[in-house]
């Protein structure tokens, strides 16, 4: 399609679309999250006491953002009971992926990570997190697909991009300054404030749910070459549940091993995070070969369906492939895989990084507010505005 060229004032009007808007109350939802797993729940943990390498190992729960693709096409096929035929098959998972996401950051302030065992529970409600999260940001970028055309796309993005941004400073900055304001210092750990501010920020998801409900389910939902019965998708769904316990218990049972390993082999070369880095990519690798593994083998069972397999992950890719053909295909999805790596590792430990060379919560906040919000969505804007001026590709 040709750039879409039209006046400025058409342009600056397409701002005030009900789905631009939507977008930008979207954005905010899916921004929320995001810190809490990283710099908040760091400085957090960091408070209370815990090491800094393990409160690195919480940073893993950020894993799911990058493989929702394994379940993206499963959220994509598989309806709803009851609540699909009420709001329809996108609306319905974005409300429960919303409400879930609540859930998961109100399960997070009930546990204060300085109590013997409870970094354990703690974990397991910030993986859930992550992994609700990532749910809802698919939900998300299939709505703004389908809810418009081509011509607002770009505004769209742009108007989620501020506010997600403005959703990240609300759990980043904000949750600093409240915390801070109800009295946990790095010097005076103080549970019943980061529980506060935790259970506040699960609260600020009722802005994405209450535009759930407000909104109507797009128009042009793409359509299924095939339709499926509901034991179809469940059998679908057992595969997966399989898939991704089959990748837990493997590092469940080989956690004391890896440890050993990667103690005998910090004597041998003498580098610990070389050796961990060694033990830790054994570890994934064995995890996906069992996976593997047990998927072949459910291959042979009537669980198994082929055509439904083939139409949620592989028809995906081919159609990727063969619509930006192989060069560029593979170009673009390893600049997608690489290009926030150093954003991700800074953003898991700087804020701890700051407090301890001894800057406040406050000061921290404030910086990241004045500098981080408004570059970010003054950019955001303008290049929204002028891809609806001039088109995307001449940008």
């Amino acid at each position: 399609m040709p750039p879409q060229s039209t006046n400025w004032q058409q342009s600056l009007k397409a701002f005030l679309h009900p789905r631009v808007v939507t977008m930008f109350f979207y954005g905010f939802s899916a921004g929320i999250p995001l810190l809490l797993i990283f710099s908040s729940l760091s400085l957090w943990l960091r408070e209370a006491g815990v090491e800094r390498s393990t409160v690195t190992y919480f940073s893993w729960a950020a894993l799911a953002y990058s493989f929702k693709f394994l379940w993206a096409p499963l959220i994509d096929r598989l309806p709803i009971p009851a609540l699909t035929r009420w709001l329809g098959r996108r609306r319905a998972w974005l409300l429960v992926a919303q409400l879930t996401v609540a859930a998961s950051i109100f399960s997070i302030s009930l546990v204060d990570p300085s109590e013997p065992g409870a970094l354990n529970l703690m974990a397991f409600a910030v993986v859930m997190l992550g992994f609700t999260a990532a749910t809802q940001d698919i939900v998300i970028d299939a709505y703004r697909i389908e809810s418009a055309g081509v011509e607002l796309q770009a505004l769209m993005s742009s108007s989620y991009i501020a506010g997600y941004r403005i959703g990240m400073l609300s759990s980043g900055a904000g949750s600093l300054v409240l915390a801070s304001w109800l009295g946990s210092t790095s010097n005076a750990y103080s549970y019943p404030a980061w529980q506060t501010t935790y259970a506040l920020m699960a609260l600020t998801m009722l802005v994405g749910a209450i535009t759930t409900l407000i909104i109507r389910e797009p128009d042009n939902p793409r359509p299924s070459a095939h339709q499926y019965t509901s034991g179809q998708y469940l059998k679908f769904l057992a595969i997966f549940v399989a898939g991704i316990t089959a990748f837990v218990t493997v590092y469940v049972l080989t956690a004391d091993s890896a440890g050993t390993l990667r103690q005998t082999l910090t004597e041998i070369v003498e580098n610990s995070a070389l050796s961990g880095l060694v033990v830790e990519s054994l570890r994934l690798a064995l995890a996906i070969a069992i996976v593997a593994a047990l998927i072949k083998a459910l291959s042979l069972t009537p669980l198994y369906n082929k055509q439904l397999v083939r139409e949620s992950y592989l028809d995906p890719v081919k159609d990727f492939f063969q619509r930006y053909g192989s060069r560029l295909a593979l170009l673009l999805l390893f600049f997608v895989g690489f290009y926030r790596i150093s954003d991700i590792v800074l953003g898991v430990i700087s804020n701890v990084f700051f407090e301890d060379i001894g800057f406040t919560k406050n000061e921290i906040a404030g910086v990241v507010k004045t500098f981080g919000l408004f570059m970010t969505i003054a950019g955001g804007f303008l290049g929204g505005l002028l891809a609806m001026r001039h088109g995307v590709i001449r940008v």
